[in-house]
């Protein structure tokens, strides 16, 4: 598992996330800023040693896990001794190769046999939802090989057929409603059944957090979004642009 690390001595929130697979710092680190301190896990098969800074201490810890990285939070973060106070769920489930509650097991199987340069260009475009938001967002593609991304989800999938119960409470889990990685479907079928999580339903892609200024503006979002006009949650999504 590789670690990114940003931190600034007066910050009192700290942000970690746990990418999806294919992932590094790249499509992570443009919604930094110097307000909050952050700590990115990503390529979890990489033969890497988890060094962590001495953990100071934080008026708030927000856990974020996106795609698969909520598998990886749930399997990797009591590695770490970090202790969120507030954790979100982004497009992903515990169960992340699954026919019911996560990407079909013969789709995440033949990505598994079939990574190729084009492939992952396909994929890149799945995850940003179109063309256009793909072209936009190019520079933000991660920079791997073939063989770092064929090893780790080689690694993801074995880690993830040994299964285990959950293992973190999910205070809000974010689903996107044109998500071409993660079927809406299975999303909603796995939380509509953890009736401790807040559902939040947005008209987004797969990856949507160029949609936000930083993750501090993100998480205050949902954070406040069933507590505002709760019956028009439709008219309240399409806005996030402008946030």
């Amino acid at each position: 598992m590789k670690t990114f690390i940003r931190r600034r001595e007066k910050n009192k929130h700290l942000v970690v996330l746990f990418g999806g697979w294919g992932t590094d710092e790249n499509i992570f680190t443009p919604l930094c800023n110097d307000d909050f301190d952050f700590i990115l896990f990503y390529n979890y098969s990489a033969d890497e040693a988890l060094v962590l800074p001495e953990m100071k201490t934080y008026k708030k810890i927000t856990l974020i896990g996106w795609s698969i990285g909520v598998w990886a939070a749930e399997y990797l973060l009591p590695k770490t001794g970090i202790m969120p106070d507030v954790t979100i769920a982004v497009n992903g489930t515990p169960i992340p190769a699954d026919d019911q509650y996560g990407i079909p097991l013969h789709i995440f199987e033949g990505t598994l046999n079939n990574i190729t340069e084009e492939n992952m260009e396909k994929f890149y475009l799945r995850m940003f939802g179109d063309k256009k938001t793909y072209e936009l967002n190019k520079d933000w593609i991660p920079h791997r090989t073939i063989k770092s991304l064929h090893d780790e989800l080689r690694w993801l999938y074995n880690r993830i057929m040994e299964q285990k119960e959950s293992g973190i409470r999910w205070d809000y889990a974010v689903i996107s409603e044109i998500d071409r990685v993660f079927p809406a479907d299975n999303l909603n079928n796995y939380w509509k059944k953890e009736k401790e999580t807040r559902h939040i339903i947005l008209p987004l892609p797969h990856y949507f957090f160029h949609e936000w200024k930083s993750y501090t503006d993100f998480i205050s979002f949902v954070e406040h979004h069933r507590k505002i006009r709760p019956k028009k949650e439709k008219q309240l999504t399409i806005t996030v642009k402008g946030l």
